[in-house]
């Protein structure tokens, strides 16, 4: 596995070459079949793959390529989908398997339908911790098979990572997008929250619940995130490298205390590279209030967690794991003024924290606290859940190898509804590093 891919292994080009007419879709989804083939068995990315289907909407696509239609920008692109979101036709199990027996949805939710018509060749669904919360999935982290992929949108990650689709859907609502895209050295995106619908997405916590893409390169992701969100529909033009001299935050304290050592010796380098590119970098401190939001993030979620399953619950409570479970016993024994202290407490930061940005374009820490633990975790969401509370958007990729040859990503975090400055440079800082660890850039 390579961490940063080739040219051709990119969305953005093969995208380019379908609509050329240099590669088929037909071809493109045999490519990641046979990826699929290759190491399923032992990764476990997927709870189910419509070959048939996929293969079919691929004919359908080059024949609309042959007549001169290029239906948009995914046109012929293979993408897995969680499996907490509605396919039409396709059971949702949701890491359950009582709830994979439940009447199956006819429509397709809102972040498919807008997939589909961009182009995109809905692959399958790809496995998520049970209800999208903290139980070790089934998947294993392809780097190394007894390391944890990261959670709840683990399959989407290593399905991304082994070429098995060249995009997938995930969603956090603590740090379910960037720590298993951390971890399986993939880039990604957490949008601001509303940005993607949530229409058809079984919900784990409404008020911070974000839908968002993984693929192998920050384009790529754009691409993506173009394609599933009308707000941001000119990024598949305008993400560019920014023209100027952007200029990072680096969070310290509660973000520096708890890096795996190695970690913070390749941020360090990593900004120094960027700092040596143009970037300005400045130490941030922040309101000093992280541990609080990290805390309050966790009331909210809880709460929310119990009123969305209040009635499952009730009736599956000893098919639950242990995690879920806990969170949701947290959410009923959580008083009503707690939730709406948190609640109010949320909508004060989200303004408040708008402060760290005075000096700088994003901030920047650690994707994650360090390369992938062992298979009976998810991992620590520390680095992300402070940004799923607030709400702001995110992108990370990744920047290098542990000491035991497992994927490390930065974070860079934009202002609400800024995502194209953040793309912007996010874009930048990835041809930085590429240039840095790979030879001549190649």
């Amino acid at each position: 596995m390579n961490l940063f891919p080739t040219a051709e292994e990119t969305l953005e080009y093969t995208a380019a070459a379908i609509r050329a007419g240099a590669v088929s879709c037909v071809a493109t989804v045999e490519r990641c079949l046979a990826a699929i083939d290759a190491r399923e068995a032992e990764v476990k990315a997927w709870v189910s793959v419509d070959r048939e289907g996929a293969l079919q909407r691929a004919r359908e696509l080059d024949a609309e390529i042959a007549r001169g239609n290029w239906v948009g920008p995914l046109h012929g692109i293979p993408v897995g989908i969680k499996d907490i979101i509605a396919v039409a036709n396709t059971p949702t199990g949701a890491g359950s398997a009582w709830h994979a027996q439940l009447p199956v949805s006819q429509w397709d939710a809102d972040v498919v339908v807008r997939l589909r018509n961009a182009g995109a060749i809905i692959l399958g669904k790809t496995v998520t911790t049970q209800f999208a919360s903290f139980d070790p999935p089934p998947t294993h982290n392809p780097w190394k098979l007894d390391r944890t992929p990261g959670g709840s949108s683990s399959g989407s990650a290593a399905a991304v990572a082994t070429g098995m689709c060249l995009a997938a859907i995930g969603s956090q609502t603590g740090g379910s997008i960037t720590r298993p895209a951390s971890f399986c050295g993939v880039a990604s995106c957490k949008p601001t929250f509303g940005t993607v619908s949530l229409d058809g997405i079984l919900p784990l916590a409404p008020s911070m619940d974000h839908p968002g893409p993984m693929a192998r390169t920050v384009r790529d992701v754009a691409l993506v995130l173009s394609a599933i969100s009308d707000d941001f529909s000119q990024l598949a033009v305008l993400a560019e490298a920014v023209q100027y001299r952007p200029s990072l935050g680096k969070l310290v304290g509660f973000f520096d205390d708890a890096v795996d050592a190695g970690y913070a010796q390749l941020m360090d380098e990593t900004l120094k590279a960027l700092a040596g590119a143009g970037a300005f970098i400045a130490n941030i401190t922040g309101p000093g209030v992280y541990e609080e939001l990290a805390t309050k993030h966790r009331t909210v979620m809880a709460c929310e967690a119990a009123a969305a399953h209040r009635s499952a619950y009730e009736e599956h409570r000893d098919e639950y794991g242990p995690c879920i479970k806990t969170l949701i016993e947290e959410g009923i024994a959580t008083g009503s003024v707690d939730y709406i202290t948190a609640q109010q407490h949320q909508k004060a930061m989200r303004q408040s924290m708008l402060g760290a940005f005075q000096q700088v374009d994003v901030l920047v820490t650690p994707a994650t606290i360090g390369p992938a633990p062992d298979a009976a975790t998810t991992g620590d969401p520390r680095m992300n859940s402070v940004w799923s509370y607030l709400g702001y958007p995110t992108v990370s990729f990744p920047i290098g190898l542990s000491s035991d040859g497992l994927p490390l990503a930065i974070q860079l975090i934009g202002r609400p509804h800024e995502e194209l400055t953040l793309f912007q440079i996010a874009i930048w800082c990835e041809a930085v590093v590429r240039s840095l660890r790979t030879p001549h850039g190649a």
